[in-house]
């Protein structure tokens, strides 16, 4: 069983860029997923969230109608779209699997599976 973060990489401010979260050894159709960011020498926190059949969505307030979390589960993936990125979105991102979505949502210890993370750089 195994996430598996991908897409990040070094962008201007104001750019635009796309991760991804694929699964192996299990499908991600009966999980909701959560993104989850920590940038050097800080907690990891909360990013967003979609619940396992996608209708339902939740984001921090610092990225909120810039980010969007989505998921196609015949492709087994979910997606965080990330436009007009800022200097304090740099970080590595984690995906993050867990059975259903409840109010704990925005706690990392919530999750049961996590990806090794991706690294988005934003320059100025």
């Amino acid at each position: 069983v195994q996430l598996q973060a991908s897409g990040g990489g070094l962008v201007q401010s104001g750019g635009s860029l796309r991760l991804s979260c694929t699964a192996s050894g299990f499908s991600l159709e009966s999980y909701a997923i959560g993104w989850f960011r920590q940038a050097p020498g800080r907690e990891r926190e909360f990013v967003a969230v979609i619940n396992e059949s996608g209708d339902l969505t939740y984001y921090t307030d610092s990225v909120k109608g810039r980010f969007t979390i989505s998921r196609d589960n015949a492709k087994n993936t979910v997606y965080l779209q990330m436009n007009s990125l800022k200097l304090e979105d740099t970080a590595v991102y984690f995906c993050a699997a867990r059975p259903t979505l409840n109010n704990y949502y925005r706690d990392h210890a919530a999750y049961v599976y996590w990806g090794q993370g991706t690294l988005v750089t934003v320059s100025s």
